[in-house]
């Protein structure tokens, strides 16, 4: 029986190679033979960890929900329109890791639409970015950037639906898509709210 401290370093192992992959190939490109490849290990050790498809992909969501928490964020110049704007630039695929981190969440659609469990999984995490979002569109209302009778949930349903469309336009067509394109046409956007961006 292995020393608990090999068996987590393992793990830690495994997951490391998991996310290279991801990373590399996407999710249609995640299987346990890519994995036992990545590692120059056997399928049979990774069986351990991962017992079916199911669960290597439940782990691998896992660890790409760890890497987007643990990119750096923007920080605001203050709260309420400013922040909503950093919240969204945080998301379009910007740099190299925010167009990669962008790619593997991209590729996870495929999955999760066909798994009920995942596609809940999915909903669930959509619902807590537009929550994040609309702490910061409330705050804009309640400073005056945004009308008083504003709705704030089709305001942050719509920046949202934008965001995410803008990232695969971008993700597909990075010449017409640059990254300050994607900055003025986030802008324009809120613009239309009557928010003025803080840079």
């Amino acid at each position: 029986m292995p020393a608990r401290g090999d068996h987590e370093a393992r793990r830690r192992d495994v997951s490391a190679a998991v996310w290279r992959v991801l990373a590399s190939r996407g999710f249609d490109g995640l299987t346990l033979r890519a994995v036992a490849a990545e590692m120059g290990a056997s399928t049979g050790l990774l069986t351990h960890y991962f017992p079916n498809k199911k669960a290597l992909l439940t782990h691998a969501l896992d660890l790409a929900d760890e890497h987007t928490e643990a990119l750096a964020r923007r920080t605001p110049a203050a709260p309420g329109a400013a922040a909503l704007r950093a919240a969204l630039l945080d998301v379009l695929p910007l740099t190299e890791v925010s167009a990669a981190m962008n790619r593997v969440w991209v590729s996870s659609w495929d999955g999760a639409l066909g798994d009920p469990d995942l596609g809940t999984r999915e909903t669930a995490r959509y619902e807590r970015w537009r929550g994040r979002l609309r702490v910061h569109a409330e705050a804009a209302r309640e400073r005056g950037e945004l009308p008083a009778d504003a709705d704030v949930d089709d305001i942050v349903a719509t920046v949202a639906a934008f965001t995410h469309g803008l990232v695969v336009q971008a993700l597909f067509d990075t010449v017409r898509f640059p990254p300050e394109r994607q900055i003025a046409l986030l802008d324009d956007l809120l613009s239309r709210y009557f928010i003025t961006p803080e840079r």
